[in-house]
């Protein structure tokens, strides 16, 4: 998308962006975005700790453009406006904590980056901000702060499922990874390859093609061509390589299309990639995670984003993890965080 188109058009409430794991590079691509487009600073909120994105600040303003960036402490995003004079604003959405070591997993981290997810959700949710990209968290420190949920997708299913009051069994949601060129959406995420094998029935597949198409639906592309990858290699082989194909998958795509949704397959998971690469399909269902993450990823996690498909509400978030490795370096490049902003912009004017 081209950014000027995001510059020009001013917000009526602020995006919130989340500050991630504050032992990773959130906080850190966070203050880079900032910084290599000001003009976001007019349309951006924080989620996060004041001294952990201040310390980010330290950490990349010496190795970025010249000029100073303030973190505004605002007692709520509705204030967002205001602290864009002097810099961004940001709400303490975590109990204040020492600095935890850069690259650790921590307890203290996990629940840090929770808590910031929670406030930034019910946000959204109350429509006090228009959407929400989150900063890379780490699910091993999520795991030690006692979530539940083993990462963000299952969390802010779980928060809307509240919201709503509704079971979480009412509030199906799908992850959707895109780079220029490709889009895929998987029916299973964050469960052993296993369980994602018994997560491939005839249900699970035809709700991710309806949610697939529900969501191109709402961004302007009704007939957004979906194609099914099969489980199998080759699809199956008629049968020689397994029944999944012929038992589930064909099924599902046979009801969808009687629904009138623009969906075929399934198709050799071996070739779908590339021919929706080359523009025969828009969006690619994939089986399972691996299945549809390694073909986007293989592309460059520079413009990578990651959408939430079927919450009351739009969410981003870069297409990479905390990258423990070159945290504090203050190195770490903003480019999918950019991207996955200007997508929640996008998304969130239609």
């Amino acid at each position: 998308m081209d950014s000027s188109a995001v510059k020009n058009t001013p917000l009526s409430r602020p995006l919130v962006v989340t500050m991630g794991d504050p032992a990773g590079i959130g906080p850190e691509i966070v203050v880079r975005a900032l910084l290599e487009r000001p003009d976001l600073r007019e349309q951006v909120v924080v989620a996060g700790d004041v001294a952990t994105l201040r310390r980010a600040v330290e950490v990349v303003q010496p190795l970025s453009v010249p000029g100073r960036l303030e973190v505004v402490e605002i007692d709520g995003p509705e204030q967002w406006a205001q602290a864009s004079r002097r810099g961004f604003g940001l709400v303490q959405t975590c109990v204040p904590f020492a600095l935890v070591p850069w690259g650790r997993i921590s307890a203290q981290a996990g629940r840090a980056a929770a808590d910031s997810i929670a406030a930034a959700a019910r946000w959204v949710l109350d429509g006090r901000a228009r959407a929400m990209v989150t900063a890379p968290v780490h699910k091993e420190s999520l795991a030690a702060a006692g979530l539940p949920h083993p990462g963000h997708t299952e969390f802010l299913q779980t928060l809307a499922a509240e919201h709503e009051g509704v079971p979480v069994s009412r509030m199906p949601v799908r992850m959707m990874l895109s780079a220029p060129g490709l889009a895929t959406v998987l029916v299973s995420i964050h469960v052993s390859l296993r369980q994602a094998l018994e997560a491939v029935t005839l249900e699970r597949v035809l709700d991710t093609i309806r949610i697939t198409a529900s969501h191109y639906s709402r961004c302007g592309m009704p007939g957004a061509r979906i194609a099914v990858a099969g489980l199998n290699p080759h699809a199956g082989e008629g049968g020689l390589f397994g029944q999944e194909e012929i038992d589930i998958l064909r099924p599902a795509v046979e009801r969808a299309q009687a629904e009138g949704l623009n969906v075929s397959g399934p198709h050799a998971p071996d070739t779908v990639f590339m021919r929706a690469r080359q523009g025969e399909f828009d969006v690619v269902v994939a089986m399972y995670h691996d299945q549809g993450l390694i073909p986007v990823k293989l592309l460059g996690l520079e413009h990578g984003v990651n959408t939430t498909l079927g919450l009351p509400m739009v969410r981003t978030s870069p297409d990479h993890g905390t990258a423990f490795d070159l945290a504090g370096t203050g190195r770490a490049s903003a480019a999918s965080l950019l991207a996955a902003v200007d997508a929640a912009i996008e998304m969130s004017r239609r």
